[in-house]
């Protein structure tokens, strides 16, 4: 089966709804414009239940089918990024330095697309659950959404979700059938030293050579701390201190991240990167506080899941643009909560050439919405059919 006929009738329709949320990019969960516009298009396509308000701004919907059976999740986030537009398309960003850099706007028309055909059609049992998400880019609203109940509350018993991809070809489907991405950390260390003249370091207790060696010291955790065949990305991406060419400052400060797939190996990097922190300071002789925080886990989909839902991509676009064996990406994605609370399945689709993601020149392709919304409609019908 290719795009559904009836949702490829909806092409217009979702190239307009896509291209309004993408002259309206809202940030972390104050996605209020962005919700008011997906809870009224809901209704117009007559819905069950659309509940409001979860995640401060995020909406679970709800569309009874025919007959008793269970709950199928579909998950679309709705955020932006702070990041000023440099597409130049007539529906460019109206919020400055506020843009849909990884195409957001587009996973929400998809499920929009699903959400009126099963609407219409109610071609399957049980019922389907639409999740619409804030604050996948900062702030983990996937797991505030779990930790306000939305899966006992609705009786969610799995759950997918889909994200573009440039670069792959359009319409082409990849996933895995276990760890697609990685695990979130962030660090900050802050030094406080004593400054002086730049010509006088002796009577300075020198922040700056303490940056210096704690973030020298920090990447031999990987490379001699670590299993070299278990996954582990450690960037330092920030050192800020002084101010002048002649004076040694006070302070410094580090900042950055790590990706982990294994629980083992994140805790051995929070042990062995406080043992670095502490011991760098007392060589220096400065004071150092390392502030470690846990974010996103890995995104792991369940084998059975992934591979029923690649069956289902096939449906839509053939056996030879479906591939199940991409290696883990190091990226990050909040999805995971959710696939932490029940089975399911994370999914790229490819949607051609153009700028990547998080590029102030990335724009959505709006030729694989149908796309998306045929693989959200399929697996509600293949998961939970009638009879």
């Amino acid at each position: 089966m290719p795009v559904v006929n009836r949702i490829a009738d909806y092409t217009a329709d979702m190239t307009a709804w896509r291209q309004h949320l993408h002259t309206i990019p809202e940030l972390k969960f104050e996605c209020h414009e962005t919700a008011a516009f997906v809870a009224e298009r809901l209704r117009e396509f007559g819905v069950d239940e659309i509940h409001e308000g979860i995640a401060t701004t995020g909406i679970v919907a709800i569309i009874n089918g025919q007959g008793e059976g269970p709950t199928i999740g579909l998950r679309a986030d709705m955020d932006a990024l702070p990041i000023p537009e440099e597409t130049g398309v007539d529906y460019a960003s109206t919020k400055p330095g506020n843009m849909h850099a990884c195409g957001h706007d587009g996973h929400t028309t998809m499920l929009l697309g699903a959400a009126r055909y099963l609407a219409e059609t109610r071609n399957f049992s049980g019922r389907v659950a639409l999740i619409f998400q804030p604050a996948e880019e900062d702030g983990g609203g996937a797991g505030v959404m779990v930790e306000e109940g939305i899966m006992e509350r609705f009786d969610i018993s799995q759950v997918y979700a889909l994200h573009n991809a440039p670069g792959v070809p359009e319409g082409m489907f990849q996933t895995n059938t276990g760890p697609i991405m990685a695990a979130v950390d962030t660090f900050e260390v802050h030094i406080q030293g004593v400054g002086g003249h730049g010509a006088m370091p002796h009577e300075t207790r020198d922040p700056v050579m303490a940056a210096c060696g704690i973030a020298q010291a920090i990447q031999t955790i990987v490379s001699r701390n670590n299993y070299a065949l278990d996954d582990l990305v450690v960037s330092v991406t920030q050192i800020h201190t002084g101010s002048v060419n002649n004076v040694i400052p006070d302070t410094a400060y580090i900042n950055g991240t790590v990706r982990t797939f294994d629980p083992n190996v994140q805790k051995m990097v929070m042990d062995r990167m406080a043992q670095i922190v502490e011991g760098q300071a007392q060589s220096y002789g400065v004071e150092a506080r390392l502030d470690y925080e846990v974010n996103y886990p890995a995104t792991i989909n369940d084998a059975a899941k992934a591979e029923f839902a690649a069956d289902v991509a096939r449906d839509i676009s053939g056996d030879e643009r479906v591939l199940t064996e991409v290696p883990p990406m190091m990226g990050a994605e909040d999805f995971s909560f959710m696939l932490q609370s029940r089975p399911g399945a994370y999914l790229f689709v490819g949607q051609g050439d153009g700028a990547g993601l998080h590029h102030p020149k990335y724009n959505f392709n709006d030729e694989i919405a149908p796309i998306g919304a045929s693989f959200f409609a399929r697996i509600v019908e293949k998961a939970q059919p009638l009879g």
